[in-house]
Formats: C-alpha cells, sequence, structure tokens
C-alpha cells in the first residue's frame, strides 16, 4: 500500500488518517490499541481523526454517526434478528441496507470534511457487532478508492453467539472484506492463519502493544487515594484482574486462588465492567465469591483510561494509577486474541498469574516471559509460586524485571512502527523515544466524593 507520499515529515506536510470504528472509548481492547497506534502514526507525523459511534478523543477530531455505535437502539434490534436463527425475513434484509447507506454517506462526509486520505478499520470489518457499518465501510473504500488497514482484534468466527446466523452473504461480503485497496493486519499468528484459510486474503500480523521506551511513573498522590475511594485499608493487599467481566475471563480462578491463600488481606480488585456480553457472568461471579468467602471489589466505577468525575461527583482513576498499586496480577483467562492485560501488568512490572491460553502459548510465551504458571486451574505449583512472589521482593524483583526488558524488546511501540511504514512504503527512520503519557491534574477530588 502506497499513500501517495514519502514520509509526512520528509515531505514537509501532514498525511491524515481516520479511524474509523464502533466505538472509540473507555479501556477496551480495541479502544486502548487504537490510542497506541494513534500514538505512533502522529509521531510519524501524521495527523489522526476519529469516525465512530462513540469517541472520548478531542471533539474537534471526532465525528459522530450515531448509528456506528453497536448500542444503538436500531443496531441492537438487527442483533437480535441476524443471530440465533438461520432465516432472515426481508424487513430486516432492508433494515441492514438503509443503514449501511446512510453510514456510507455520513463516512464520505466526514472523509471530506477531515480530508482523510487513509482510513484505518479497528475491528470494524472483524466482528460483526455493527453490520450495516462494516458494509459502509467497503463500499466507501470501493466508491472512492480510498486506501485502508483493517486492524483486526478478534473475528466472529471465534465467538460461539455469531455461529448460528441468517446473515451469512454480509459477513462474507464484510467480515472481512476482500478489497484490494484493504490491507490486513492480526494481532496473533493463529488469526492469521485462520484468515487467510477462509478468504485467502493476506495480512501482517502487529501485535498488541505499550510503550516500553518510557517506564511508567510512581503514584503520585492523586492514584494513592485509590485504595481508600473503592474501601480498602492500607495495609489490604490487591490482587488485581485488570479485565471485563466475561466469562471467557475465567475470573473463577482468580477467586479460588484468593481463598487458597488464606490471607484476610488479600482483596480481588476487579477493575472493568461486563461490556456488551451481559451481565449473567457477572452475577454467577458475585455468588461464587460469596461462596467461597473471598472479597471482591467490582471498581469499574472508579477506573477508567484515564482521570476525571463521574456524573455523581466521584473520582475516576486510570488503568495506570492501579496497576503500580496491585501485588499481583491475575490473568486466567481461557481465550484471547492477544492479551492486553498480560502486556500492561509486564509494562507496569507486576507479577501474573496467567492461563496458557493458546495464543499465550504460540505467540507470547516462547518470547521468555516468566509468569506462575496456570494450566485451567489452581493446583499446587500456583499456589505456591504465588506466595513466594508475594513474599520474596528479591525473587519478585528479578522475575519483574525479566519480563519488562522482553517487552521492550518483542513488544514496543517500534514494532507497530516498523510494521506501518513497511505497509504504507515509508523510509524507516530511528526515532528517539517520545513520552506519549498525558499529563492529569495532581488534584485530588477523594475528599469531595
Amino acid at each position: 500500500m502506497n499513500t501517495g507520499q514519502a514520509d509526512a515529515n520528509h515531505v514537509g506536510m501532514r498525511r491524515r488518517v481516520g479511524f474509523v470504528a464502533t466505538r472509540i472509548s473507555g479501556t477496551d481492547g480495541v479502544s486502548l490499541e487504537t490510542r497506541k497506534w494513534s500514538e505512533v502514526l502522529s509521531r510519524m507525523g501524521f495527523e489522526c481523526f476519529y469516525i465512530a459511534g462513540q469517541s472520548d478523543r478531542p471533539p474537534e477530531r471526532s465525528v459522530i454517526i450515531e448509528e456506528a455505535h453497536f448500542l444503538h437502539p436500531t443496531i441492537q434490534e438487527i442483533q437480535r434478528q441476524a443471530f440465533g436463527t438461520e432465516r432472515r425475513n426481508e424487513r430486516l434484509t432492508t433494515l441492514i441496507l438503509d443503514i449501511a447507506y446512510r453510514l456510507r454517506t455520513q463516512i464520505i462526509d466526514a472523509i471530506r470534511a477531515k480530508q482523510i486520505d487513509l482510513l484505518i478499520a479497528e475491528n470494524s470489518l472483524t466482528i460483526p457487532m455493527n453490520i450495516p457499518l462494516g458494509l459502509a465501510i467497503v463500499f466507501v473504500v470501493q466508491e472512492l478508492g480510498i486506501p485502508c488497514i483493517a486492524h483486526h482484534h478478534d473475528f466472529y468466527w471465534e465467538r460461539e453467539r455469531f455461529a448460528i446466523n441468517c446473515v451469512d452473504e454480509f459477513l462474507r461480503a464484510a467480515f472481512p472484506p476482500t478489497a484490494r485497496a484493504i490491507h490486513h493486519t492480526v494481532i496473533n499468528s493463529q488469526a492469521a492463519e485462520e484468515l487467510s484459510r477462509r478468504t485467502g486474503n493476506s495480512c501482517r500480523i502487529i501485535p498488541n502493544v505499550m510503550n516500553f521506551d518510557v517506564p511508567p511513573p510512581s503514584p503520585d498522590d492523586y492514584a494513592l487515594q485509590f485504595r481508600r475511594c473503592i474501601g480498602l485499608a492500607e495495609d489490604d493487599r490487591i490482587i488485581l484482574q485488570p479485565t471485563r467481566v466475561v466469562a471467557r475471563k475465567g475470573i473463577e480462578r482468580s477467586i479460588e486462588l484468593v481463598r487458597y491463600l488464606e490471607d484476610p488481606k488479600a482483596k480481588l480488585v476487579i477493575t472493568h465492567s461486563s461490556g456488551d456480553e451481559g451481565d449473567g457472568y457477572a452475577r454467577h461471579i458475585r455468588r461464587f465469591a460469596e461462596v467461597m468467602g473471598v472479597p471482591v471489589v467490582f471498581a469499574e466505577r472508579w477506573v477508567s483510561d484515564r482521570r476525571g468525575r463521574g456524573e455523581d461527583g466521584r473520582p475516576i482513576f486510570s488503568i495506570a494509577d492501579v496497576y503500580p498499586q496491585a501485588e499481583l496480577v491475575t490473568y486466567p483467562s481461557t481465550y484471547e486474541g492477544f492479551g492486553n492485560a498480560f502486556l500492561e501488568a509486564v509494562y507496569f512490572r507486576q507479577p501474573i498469574v496467567c492461563n496458557r491460553y493458546a495464543v499465550f502459548k504460540t505467540d507470547i510465551e516462547p518470547c521468555g516471559f516468566r509468569t506462575i504458571p496456570l494450566d485451567g486451574y489452581v493446583d499446587e505449583v500456583t499456589l505456591a509460586e504465588t506466595r513466594r512472589v508475594l513474599s520474596d521482593p528479591d525473587y519478585r524483583r528479578e522475575m519483574v524485571e525479566t519480563n519488562f526488558e522482553i517487552g521492550r524488546r518483542h513488544f514496543s511501540y517500534a514494532v507497530v512502527e516498523r510494521e506501518l511504514r513497511s505497509i504504507l512504503n515509508l523510509p524507516r527512520v530511528r526515532c528517539a523515544p517520545q513520552d506519549f503519557s498525558v499529563p492529569v491534574s495532581d488534584e485530588c477530588p477523594c475528599e469531595d466524593a
């Protein structure tokens, strides 16, 4: 793919990139990786804009299209009718196409208004949370001839809930499409193999990353209010589960681990909500924790991707405020497209209890990371290693420093920059490390909460 120019800085101008997604907001993996890609592209001299149903990026760089959001009532109605049955009525066909044409027009208007040269479809050509949006992006790319990078995170064939459907031809047309102007990128090797097998498309693997060139700062006075705000004592031990509350995260194993530690000061803190997959599993986890006698704090009301205040005035902490205060991170997922929370734990120098899910075995473990092993259940090896990490500071320090250096070598921003330069046919430039951290206020609103 060639955007028609050499490096943007090299020719003395800035190219314009438009990220297109159902939502670019909050702490979900797609939104977080979008932020990282935009930081890398900005360093390369590009201007980034955001076309989505919801965006927490600067308003002047965002174009909000309500029907692009997967939570829009009409889109949710399409989802209810499209999946779980193999028979489709005429009304659903018309509805999908009508919205797709409306979205197509609005996306084209956004491209022209912001003078966008390149589209990056963030998971919107991957998982069919909004079928009309995927179709609309394909229409736009084909009609305008605008180059597009499809950044795929998780495909519909990886989710059981999409297996039975009545929209197969739409899925084959747009999730993902085979348009020549679209360059496909995936986040793991298994996805690459399956994408090529199912569609014949070639693709490039760009894993999730962190900005390892700029280590995180120590918690400031604002961050240190987090414990009190969620009801923990200063000497409580935070066992952090930094994921959404969905079944594939295997949170039962985290609860079991805390139970077997038999430490009254150990508290499991879960940072994210259920998201788009319903609250049934969250209710199960609450009951399971109660039966096991494990104190669990559901902290999603206080945690986001950046600091601020909730509608009720409560303080909001960034995920970066929370990680450094944990003593252990649990990551017992049974399936992950890659493992954002794993890399975050490595970046914040935290020891990790990690289940050896498939992508971990193929794409992460071979790099040499040192984790506390979990093979589907908490055994004596897991428990003994956890206790050693919690009681031996030198052993813990050696483990997390080793992991940080491995992360820096294999999963840094430089990886994304190298791959994007190759895709866009830009010359490789050796850039000095740059601090991408977002400045935050030192004021702590906890006293007013």
